[in-house]
């Protein structure tokens, strides 16, 4: 017997229409909202989430954009998914969430599907960390569900998951 989940990584407002927000993860909103609102699986999300201290961090050092600061309006859900009925939500303070595929392990899910943003960070990210606590379940990433940094990044990142025998649907 089949259990399906939905992973909706970081659809967050920072990563739509604030600090690190670009045009490719503004075109896919409308999409993630239809496959959340049309899905027969169990959802979860995730929040990428940081600290004021997010400067002094490695990430912070590589990366120096604050966003999804803790409480703050660009660490929330975008407005497009505040109806969201999800099962539960991880907060993570770094790309893949270990909390999440060890989850999906505990709970016995059999296909897991992620959508959302950035594809070539959280999303692959996320993806390769269920794979390999999960080596058995089917992973699949729908390419039109998420966006990346660039279009480049994003195409890099699809087929770097392909390789990986995560299905990519286009």
């Amino acid at each position: 017997m089949s259990k399906k989940l939905l992973v909706v990584i970081d659809m967050q407002n920072d990563f739509i229409t604030g600090a690190l927000g670009n045009a490719q993860c503004r075109a896919v909103v409308s999409n993630v909202v239809k496959k959340v609102n049309h899905t027969d699986a169990d959802i979860v999300y995730t929040l990428d989430t940081h600290g004021e201290d997010y400067p002094d961090t490695q990430e912070g050092r590589k990366l120096p954009v604050k966003h999804c600061i803790k409480g703050t309006p660009g660490w929330e859900l975008i407005p497009e998914l505040e109806h969201i009925q999800e099962k539960t939500h991880f907060e993570k303070n770094t790309f893949g969430s270990t909390q999440l595929a060890e989850w999906i392990r505990k709970q016995g899910y059999t296909e897991v599907e992620l959508i959302g943003v950035c594809t070539d960070i959280c999303v692959i990210s996320n993806a390769m960390t269920i794979k390999a606590f999960n080596p058995e379940v089917e992973i699949s990433v729908d390419a039109g569900c998420c966006a990346g940094v660039t279009p480049q990044s994003h195409k890099t990142a699809l087929d770097a998951m392909k390789g990986c025998q995560i299905r990519i649907e286009e």
